[in-house]
């Protein structure tokens, strides 16, 4: 059987408001978290309580979710900076400043 290869390449990875979107998603199951403390005793005679705990661990995930994208948003922002810096420093070594002319 031949190993399947792609035909085309991969497009780029969509970039969006990730911080953003990782917050709102942990608050969300925070939220769900908190409006079920009051039925514990409801999910508890159920055998339901993983439903509470999926909730906090869920939230909790999530505040690992936003130290890990806010920290690759700024290594992001730093290697566009210093992309941003090369590419100065290397159109500055190709043109000739004005002083060099006299």
């Amino acid at each position: 059987m031949a190993k399947w290869t792609p035909k085309h390449e991969a497009p780029e990875p969509l970039e969006g408001p990730v911080v953003a979107t990782i917050t709102g998603g942990t608050i969300l199951w925070f939220v769900l978290f908190l409006v079920q403390i009051p039925f514990y005793s409801w999910f508890d005679d159920r055998d339901l309580m993983w439903w509470v705990w999926t909730c906090l661990a869920g939230g909790g995930l999530g505040l690992i979710g936003i130290w890990y994208v806010r920290g690759r948003d700024r290594a992001l922002k730093r290697a566009a900076k210093a992309a941003e810096q090369e590419a100065a420093e290397a159109q500055e070594a190709v043109a000739p400043s004005s002083d060099d002319s006299e």
